[in-house]
Protein backbone atom coordinates (compact mmCIF):
# COMPACT_ATOMS: atom_id res chain seq x y z
CA UNK A 1 0.00 0.00 0.00
CA UNK A 2 1.20 3.49 -0.73
CA UNK A 3 0.06 7.06 -0.73
CA UNK A 4 1.60 9.13 -3.51
CA UNK A 5 1.04 12.89 -3.60
CA UNK A 6 -0.56 13.97 -6.88
CA UNK A 7 -3.27 15.96 -8.58
CA UNK A 8 -5.63 13.19 -9.67
CA UNK A 9 -5.57 12.48 -13.40
CA UNK A 10 -9.38 12.23 -13.56
CA UNK A 11 -9.62 15.73 -12.02
CA UNK A 12 -7.40 17.19 -14.75
CA UNK A 13 -9.78 15.87 -17.39
CA UNK A 14 -12.94 16.81 -15.44
CA UNK A 15 -12.00 20.48 -15.11
CA UNK A 16 -11.99 20.66 -18.90
CA UNK A 17 -15.35 18.96 -19.48
CA UNK A 18 -17.64 19.11 -16.49
CA UNK A 19 -16.22 21.52 -14.01
CA UNK A 20 -15.41 21.77 -10.36
CA UNK A 21 -16.51 25.15 -9.05
CA UNK A 22 -14.08 26.36 -6.37
CA UNK A 23 -15.59 29.85 -6.18
CA UNK A 24 -17.55 31.09 -3.17
CA UNK A 25 -18.65 27.68 -1.93
CA UNK A 26 -20.47 26.73 -5.13
CA UNK A 27 -19.21 23.13 -4.73
CA UNK A 28 -18.36 21.50 -1.41
CA UNK A 29 -14.81 20.19 -1.20
CA UNK A 30 -13.88 17.85 1.63
CA UNK A 31 -10.72 16.26 2.97
CA UNK A 32 -10.62 12.69 4.25
CA UNK A 33 -7.72 11.24 6.25
CA UNK A 34 -6.18 7.82 5.56
CA UNK A 35 -3.95 5.35 7.35
CA UNK A 36 -0.72 3.97 5.93
CA UNK A 37 -2.72 0.95 4.70
CA UNK A 38 -4.43 3.11 2.05
CA UNK A 39 -3.53 3.14 -1.62
CA UNK A 40 -4.00 6.63 -3.06
CA UNK A 41 -2.32 8.13 -6.13
CA UNK A 42 -2.90 10.07 -9.34
CA UNK A 43 -5.14 7.20 -10.45
CA UNK A 44 -7.60 7.73 -7.54
CA UNK A 45 -10.93 8.82 -9.04
CA UNK A 46 -13.28 9.21 -6.04
CA UNK A 47 -13.56 9.21 -2.27
CA UNK A 48 -13.67 5.78 -0.64
CA UNK A 49 -13.91 4.90 3.04
CA UNK A 50 -11.43 2.01 2.62
CA UNK A 51 -8.56 2.55 5.08
CA UNK A 52 -9.92 5.93 6.15
CA UNK A 53 -9.03 6.75 9.77
CA UNK A 54 -11.68 6.02 12.40
CA UNK A 55 -14.09 8.62 13.72
CA UNK A 56 -12.58 10.51 16.63
CA UNK A 57 -13.38 13.85 18.22
CA UNK A 58 -14.70 16.16 15.51
CA UNK A 59 -13.42 13.90 12.71
CA UNK A 60 -16.03 11.63 11.16
CA UNK A 61 -16.22 9.42 8.09
CA UNK A 62 -15.86 11.47 4.92
CA UNK A 63 -13.67 14.02 6.65
CA UNK A 64 -14.25 17.73 6.96
CA UNK A 65 -15.49 20.44 4.65
CA UNK A 66 -12.84 22.75 3.26
CA UNK A 67 -13.15 26.48 2.71
CA UNK A 68 -11.82 27.32 -0.73
CA UNK A 69 -10.26 30.61 -1.68
CA UNK A 70 -11.40 32.01 -5.00
CA UNK A 71 -8.99 30.73 -7.66
CA UNK A 72 -6.51 33.34 -8.82
CA UNK A 73 -3.20 33.57 -10.62
CA UNK A 74 0.38 33.94 -9.51
CA UNK A 75 2.52 34.90 -12.47
CA UNK A 76 1.38 32.61 -15.29
CA UNK A 77 0.10 29.89 -12.92
CA UNK A 78 -3.55 29.47 -11.90
CA UNK A 79 -3.81 28.55 -8.22
CA UNK A 80 -6.39 27.47 -5.67
CA UNK A 81 -5.94 27.34 -1.94
CA UNK A 82 -7.91 26.11 1.05
CA UNK A 83 -8.13 27.40 4.59
CA UNK A 84 -6.31 25.22 7.12
CA UNK A 85 -8.59 22.68 8.82
CA UNK A 86 -8.45 21.19 12.31
CA UNK A 87 -10.16 18.25 13.98
CA UNK A 88 -10.35 18.70 17.75
CA UNK A 89 -10.44 16.27 20.68
CA UNK A 90 -9.21 13.64 18.23
CA UNK A 91 -6.97 10.62 18.46
CA UNK A 92 -5.84 10.14 14.86
CA UNK A 93 -2.90 8.56 13.07
CA UNK A 94 -2.95 9.51 9.38
CA UNK A 95 -0.41 8.99 6.59
CA UNK A 96 -2.21 11.06 3.97
CA UNK A 97 -5.43 12.60 2.76
CA UNK A 98 -7.74 12.96 -0.22
CA UNK A 99 -9.33 16.23 -1.27
CA UNK A 100 -12.55 15.53 -3.12
CA UNK A 101 -15.68 17.26 -4.43
CA UNK A 102 -18.67 16.00 -2.46
CA UNK A 103 -21.04 18.04 -4.64
CA UNK A 104 -19.81 16.27 -7.77
CA UNK A 105 -20.22 12.55 -6.96
CA UNK A 106 -17.30 12.55 -4.48
CA UNK A 107 -14.83 12.93 -7.36
CA UNK A 108 -11.17 13.05 -6.36
CA UNK A 109 -9.17 16.27 -6.69
CA UNK A 110 -5.77 15.55 -5.15
CA UNK A 111 -3.91 13.20 -2.86
CA UNK A 112 -1.75 14.51 -0.02
CA UNK A 113 1.16 12.44 1.26
CA UNK A 114 2.21 13.51 4.77
CA UNK A 115 5.60 11.83 4.34
CA UNK A 116 4.99 9.64 7.39
CA UNK A 117 2.36 9.00 10.01
CA UNK A 118 1.07 12.13 11.74
CA UNK A 119 -0.63 11.65 15.09
CA UNK A 120 -2.81 13.50 17.55
CA UNK A 121 -3.78 11.98 20.90
CA UNK A 122 -6.94 13.46 22.41
CA UNK A 123 -5.87 16.72 20.81
CA UNK A 124 -6.03 18.75 17.65
CA UNK A 125 -5.10 17.30 14.26
CA UNK A 126 -4.45 20.21 11.87
CA UNK A 127 -3.85 20.19 8.14
CA UNK A 128 -1.97 23.33 7.18
CA UNK A 129 -2.04 24.13 3.48
CA UNK A 130 1.04 25.72 1.87
CA UNK A 131 1.33 29.31 0.71
CA UNK A 132 -0.97 30.24 -2.16
CA UNK A 133 1.63 31.04 -4.79
CA UNK A 134 2.87 29.59 -8.07
CA UNK A 135 5.47 27.39 -6.38
CA UNK A 136 3.55 26.12 -3.37
CA UNK A 137 -0.27 26.28 -3.71
CA UNK A 138 -1.95 22.93 -3.20
CA UNK A 139 -3.54 23.20 -6.68
CA UNK A 140 -1.50 24.75 -9.48
CA UNK A 141 -2.05 24.84 -13.22
CA UNK A 142 1.07 26.07 -14.94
Amino acid sequence: MAITQAVCTSFKQEILVEGHNFTNGADTFKIALYSSSATLSASTTAYSSTNEVSDSGTYSAGGGSLTSATPTTSGTTAICDFTDISFTSATITARGALVYNSTNSNKAVCVLDFGGDKTSTSGTFTIQFPAADSSNAILRLA
